[in-house]
C-alpha cells in the first residue's frame, strides 16, 4: 500500500513537472507563430527630424580594462554631428580601468569631443544607479546606453533616431550581434540561445503589440520616458527590464530593430557566463514578483497580459528541469499505461517540451543564416545540453529572488576577445563558485549510473536523452573548474595580475 501510494505520489509530480514544461514549450511555438505572421511587417519612422536632436551615450563601466579603450574608440567613430554628442562615461572602477579612461577621455576632448566622465565612490544601486546619477547630468533628450563589451557601428544613431520623430515611442532596441562567435563551442552555442531570444522573442512580441524589454545595452531612450515612468531603481538586478515594463504599463511604445545589429562580445569563460545567466534569471524573477500583480490589475487586453506573465515566468522553466532530474531515476520505471500513456502523454509532452526548443532555435538560424542554417544546427544537441547543464546555476537564481536572498550586481567579465588567437586564462577576471560544479559533478555521475542501467536493462531508446543530462551536467561542471588550473602567463603587461579565483 505504502508503496503504491508512492507511486502515485511520483506519477502526479513527474507529470506536473512535464505539464509545466509542456506549456513552456507550447509557448515557445506561439512565439514563433507571432514571428512567422509579422515578421514581413519591419517598423519604419514617422518622419525624420529636420534638425537632429542631442544624443548621450551613456556608458556604464566598472573595472573593464581589458575593453574601455576598444568602447571609446567605436563610440567617437559614431556617425553624428559631434556638436550633437555627449559621451558619458559611468564609470565605478576600482583598479586601472579610471586611468585608460581618462586619458583616451582626453584624446577624445582634444577633437573636439564632449566627453563627460563621472566617478563614483560609492557603487550604490550598480549599473542602475549609475545611470540615475548620468541622467542628472545628461545634455541629450534621447540617451543611448552601450556597455563595456559593446562596439557599435558608425551607422547607429542615424538607423534609429528618427524613430523618435512619433512622440509615443519611448524607447528603441537594437539586435545584438556577436564579435566572437566563433572563438569556442562555449560562443558558438551562446550566440545561437542569445539568437533565438533576440530574433524571435523580441521581433514577435515588438511586432504584435506585446510588452517586450530594453535588453540593458545598445538601445535609446527617450529622457522623458525615463522620467516619467519611475526612473532608474535597484531592487532587482535587471533593471531594464523593470524599467521597460513599468514604462509600458504607463503607456509608453518601444520598438525593436532586428535589422540594426549590434556587436558585442561573447563571454568566453563558462564562471563568467554562469554569473550572467544567474543574474539575468535571478533579475527577471525579482522583476515578476514586483510587477506581474499591477500587470494583472491593469486595464490591459487579456492577451497582453497572458503573454506577459509567459514572459516575465519563463525562468521558472529551470526549476521545473531540476525537479525533472530529481524525478528521473532509473527504480521509477515511467508511469505505466502501455501504448494509450505513449499515444496521450508520452507523444504530447515530447512534442510539447522537447521539440519545441529544437524548432525554436532551428527558425531563428534559418532566418539569420539562410545559407549555413544547416551548419549551425549541428550544435543543437550541444546547445540543449547546455541548457540542462545551466539549471543548477539558474534554478539557484530563482530560488534566492523567491526567497529574496539578497546579492550583488555581478560583472561579466569581458577580455576584448574576438578572434582565437587572443587568449583568456591569462586575464584577472575569474569567477568561481566552488560548491555549484561540485553539484553538478554529481548529477553527471548519476546520470551515468542512469546510462549504465539503460544500457542493462535493454532500454537502448532512453540512452541518447540521458546522455544529454550527463553530458551537459559534465560539460558545465569541467569547465567551470576549468578556470582554477594552472595557467601560464604571456607577460603581458594588460594580462595583469591575476586574482585567484
Amino acid at each position: 500500500m505504502q508503496g503504491s501510494l508512492g507511486h502515485i505520489i511520483w506519477t502526479v509530480c513527474y507529470l506536473s513537472v512535464l505539464a509545466g514544461l509542456s506549456a513552456y514549450g507550447i509557448h515557445r511555438y506561439f512565439i514563433i507563430y507571432l514571428y512567422l505572421k509579422n515578421r514581413k511587417h519591419p517598423p519604419v519612422p514617422a518622419g525624420r527630424f529636420e534638425q537632429l536632436p542631442k544624443v548621450t551615450v551613456q556608458l556604464p563601466i566598472f573595472n573593464e580594462v581589458y575593453v574601455a579603450e576598444r568602447l571609446l574608440r567605436s563610440v567617437s567613430e559614431l556617425d553624428y554631428p559631434q556638436h550633437l554628442l555627449q559621451i558619458q562615461v559611468l564609470d565605478d572602477s576600482t583598479d586601472d580601468t579610471r586611468e585608460i579612461v581618462s586619458s583616451y577621455a582626453d584624446k577624445l576632448r582634444r577633437r573636439g569631443f564632449n566627453v563627460q566622465c563621472l566617478h563614483r565612490v560609492a557603487r550604490t544601486g550598480f549599473k542602475a544607479g549609475a545611470l540615475a546619477a548620468g541622467l542628472e547630468a545628461a545634455e541629450g533628450e534621447f540617451l543611448c546606453i552601450l556597455d563595456a563589451d559593446f562596439v557599435p557601428r558608425p551607422e547607429l544613431l542615424k538607423r534609429t533616431i528618427h524613430f523618435f520623430t512619433d512622440p509615443r515611442i519611448g524607447m528603441i532596441q537594437t539586435r545584438w550581434g556577436h564579435l566572437n562567435r566563433g572563438y569556442s563551442l562555449l560562443t558558438r552555442m551562446q550566440a545561437i540561445f542569445l539568437d533565438g531570444h533576440l530574433l524571435l522573442e523580441q521581433t514577435a512580441r515588438s511586432r504584435s503589440g506585446r510588452f517586450f524589454n530594453f535588453n540593458g545595452t545598445a538601445g535609446l531612450w527617450r529622457r522623458s520616458c525615463i522620467e516619467q515612468s519611475g526612473g532608474w531603481q535597484h531592487d532587482t538586478l535587471c533593471e531594464d527590464l523593470d524599467l521597460s515594463y513599468r514604462a509600458q504599463l504607463v503607456g509608453w511604445k518601444f520598438i525593436y530593430l532586428s535589422d540594426v545589429v549590434t556587436p558585442a562580445e561573447l563571454p568566453v569563460d563558462m564562471n563568467g557566463f554562469k554569473s550572467q545567466q544567474h543574474r539575468w534569471t535571478k533579475g527577471s524573477i525579482q522583476t515578476c514578483k514586483k510587477l506581474l500583480p499591477t500587470i494583472w490589475r491593469s486595464r490591459l487586453p487579456f492577451p497582453i497580459k497572458l503573454e506577459a506573465t509567459g514572459h516575465l515566468m519563463s525562468n521558472f522553466a529551470y526549476l521545473l528541469l531540476v525537479f525533472l532530474c530529481v524525478l528521473l531515476h532509473p527504480s521509477a520505471g515511467g508511469v505505466q499505461g502501455g501504448w494509450l500513456r505513449t499515444l496521450f502523454i508520452d507523444v504530447p509532452i515530447f512534442f510539447a517540451a522537447s521539440v519545441s526548443v529544437a524548432v525554436f532555435y532551428v527558425c531563428a538560424q534559418r532566418e539569420l543564416h539562410p545559407r549555413t542554417w544547416k551548419k549551425q544546427i549541428l550544435f543543437l544537441p550541444c546547445l540543449l545540453a547546455l541548457g540542462i547543464g545551466l539549471s543548477l546555476n539558474n534554478a539557484r537564481a530563482v530560488l534566492e529572488a523567491l526567497f529574496n536572498h539578497q546579492s550583488d550586481f555581478t560583472r561579466t567579465p569581458k577580455y576584448g576577445i574576438e578572434r582565437k588567437s587572443q587568449p583568456w586564462r591569462t586575464c584577472k577576471y575569474q569567477l568561481a563558485k566552488p560548491m555549484l560544479p561540485l553539484a553538478e559533478l554529481a548529477f553527471a555521475i548519476y546520470f551515468t549510473y542512469f546510462i549504465w542501467f539503460a544500457i542493462g536493462h535493454g532500454q537502448f531508446l532512453s540512452v541518447p536523452f540521458l546522455l544529454m543530462f550527463q553530458g551537459g551536467f559534465l560539460y558545465v561542471c569541467l569547465s567551470s573548474l576549468a578556470s582554477r588550473w594552472p595557467r601560464i602567463s604571456l607577460g603581458s603587461s594588460r594580462a595583469g595580475a591575476e586574482i585567484p579565483a
